[in-house]
């Protein structure tokens, strides 16, 4: 018995060591060091992106944006057009921690967009917390205050 209560004890420790501190609650990387938001922002300008996958609220909604590109631009605008039509918004990554010290574990990282118009692209304006991001795809969620539902977006080069 006391072997087994010993077993299962170090598998508690190791699993509990492998977590990464680097995720909150919901899977998302808050506390991305300075050189990670510098990093994010590069890859956020370095080409067009187009929305594989965006879920509201309680239902897929990726349809809406089939056709278009999204390009970041540096000035902080964005442009999502479908060869006819733009759309223009806003974009920032922004850390709450002010301090430049990467060791601080309290940040929290957005990435905000902004859309007044037309209604499908005003769903995309939110302050998203980053789940994970490549050089070829950026992934964002948020949790409703209101309702505690989750959406997600997925963003991939294009």
């Amino acid at each position: 018995m006391k072997t087994s209560v010993l077993k299962f004890a170090f598998i508690m420790l190791i699993a509990f060591a492998s977590c990464s501190t680097d995720n909150n609650d919901e899977g998302t990387t808050d506390n991305l060091t300075a050189s990670q938001i510098t990093e994010l922002n590069g890859i956020a300008l370095s080409g067009d992106w187009v929305i594989t996958y965006f879920f509201d609220t309680d239902k897929e909604e990726t349809s809406n944006f089939n056709g278009y590109t999204f390009t970041f631009n540096a000035d902080g605008t964005l442009v999502a057009s479908n060869g006819t039509t733009d759309v223009n918004g806003t974009w920032s990554i922004t850390d709450s921690n002010s301090s430049d010290d990467d060791s601080n574990k309290d940040s929290d990282v957005d990435f905000n967009i902004l859309f007044t118009s037309p209604n499908n692209f005003e769903d995309l304006s939110d302050d998203w917390d980053i789940v994970s991001f490549t050089s070829t795809r950026i992934e964002l969620i948020d949790v409703s205050g209101g309702n505690g539902g989750t959406d997600k977006l997925v963003f991939e080069i294009n």
